[in-house]
């Protein structure tokens, strides 16, 4: 596994590199494994002080995780495979979240899915000119997992809805303002950022700070109203109503971008979102969505949606049901209801 993420050390630094260039080092079941073994054992060392997260060579940061093989499993082995590796990604994600020490993620590049899921538990989050973030589930039929239930509820106004339904890219910017990110470094910075914190990762705030560049005007601050308003609902149909009846070419813009997403998808994470908000930890959340997820998985938008978006790439997926009023009450309820105790996600071992 050494070749698909290097785990280092420097000193009381840990440095986590993910190394898959060719598939914008996309998580594979391994990499999450390897790297909670070695956070863990990281964790449990007292001469140890921080962890900086990074991509090793190639475009980066981290475009998601392995949604072909989860695929193949949804096709050839009843989703076992895909199970597992959730069960794994969620693991590293609750690890990650819960971690005494703190947690340095550069998000310079493509911030996607699996990657949302490592770089938000992060104590810091680094963006720069070339961060680009989005979950982009609804596209493929699957929901905004990795712990979006807990963090994108959080945003502020509704941002984080706008982003779940709409598949909206932002912009290092933007992740600033939203709150994603906590700091704002140009990608030429990275290097000195890191060598500093290595050399006294005592003062990784003031290193940061320092090293940090006034970033350009986020866009999506000027749209902040109309998504306030416009997503307002934890209704979709609703929410779809406010767009249509809205004159502006963006609320037209945004209404065509939600229509193309997979109905069941978007109403699994407005419920997922108001429940979210409500769950008692983190590790609760994660069992709420490896819920999720052992069933969207299987479900027949899942394998669709992967077909038209990364297999076939034609962009034209079949939903079933295709359209909001499809996905009722009772599917959502089956969705997200316990699984059988032997079947249910656990965390890491605790301190």
């Amino acid at each position: 596994m050494t070749g698909e993420v290097h785990l280092h050390r420097h000193g009381a630094v840990g440095h986590v590199s993910l190394n898959r260039p060719k598939a914008l080092h996309a998580l594979t079941q391994g990499m999450c494994e390897a790297m909670s073994e070695k956070l863990l054992a990281w964790r449990a060392d007292d001469g140890f002080a921080a962890v900086l997260l990074d991509h090793a060579e190639g475009r980066g940061f981290c475009a998601g995780g392995d949604v072909q093989l989860v695929r193949r499993s949804a096709l050839e082995d009843g989703g076992a495979a895909g199970r597992a590796f959730f069960h794994a990604e969620y693991q590293l994600n609750h690890l990650m979240f819960t971690y005494p020490k703190p947690i340095v993620a550069f998000m310079d590049g493509v911030t996607m899915g699996g990657g949302v899921g490592i770089s938000q538990p992060a104590t810091y989050r680094v963006a720069t000119e070339n961060t680009l973030f989005a979950m982009p589930e609804g596209a493929i039929g699957l929901f905004p997992d990795v712990g979006a239930g807990w963090y994108l509820p959080r945003l502020r106004g509704r941002t984080g809805v706008f982003l779940a339904l709409t598949g909206a890219r932002l912009d290092g910017a933007e992740c600033l303002w939203a709150g994603l990110a906590t700091h704002y470094l140009a990608s030429d910075a990275l290097a000195e950022a890191k060598a500093r914190i290595i050399v006294d990762p005592t003062d990784i705030t003031a290193i940061l700070n320092e090293l940090s560049a006034t970033p350009p005007d986020a866009r999506i601050a000027g749209n902040a109203e109309r998504i306030d308003r416009l997503f307002a609902s934890d209704s979709l149909e609703e929410i779809i109503a406010a767009l249509s009846a809205d004159p502006s070419d963006w609320a037209a813009k945004e209404l065509k971008a939600v229509a193309a997403k997979c109905p069941a998808t978007s109403k699994v994470a407005l419920r997922q979102f108001a429940e979210g908000l409500v769950q008692p930890d983190f590790a609760a959340e994660m069992a709420s969505e490896y819920r999720i997820a052992a069933r969207m998985m299987l479900r027949p938008d899942f394998v669709e949606g992967v077909r038209a978006v990364l297999v076939d790439k034609d962009n034209n997926p079949q939903w079933n049901p295709a359209d909001p009023p499809g996905v009722a009450a009772d599917m959502l309820d089956a969705i997200f209801a316990p699984l059988s105790p032997d079947e249910e996600w656990s965390p890491n071992a605790p301190l």
